[in-house]
């Protein structure tokens, strides 16, 4: 899944691109490659917040539920 979405994003930058040069602009000066390895950290950075994010809690509602899961043997 998190392939597919990389190729998606890199297939948009990749039409801006494309776009960029039928107007005669300068197209972005990147290869495949590295937009690749961008999309890949940004996306492995967002996930690895996610996950710290769902499995700690960090709201008030979160620390609720949590204490209430250890009161209960739960946790």
């Amino acid at each position: 899944m998190k392939q597919a979405i990389v190729r998606l994003v890199v297939l948009g930058i990749l039409l801006a691109n494309q776009a960029l040069v039928v107007f005669g602009w300068n197209p972005l000066p990147f290869s495949e490659d590295q937009i690749y390895e961008g999309v890949s950290t940004v996306a492995t950075i967002g996930v690895a917040v996610w996950a710290w994010f769902k499995d700690n809690p960090v709201t008030k509602k979160g620390k609720h539920n949590d204490k209430f899961l250890r009161d209960r043997g739960m946790k």
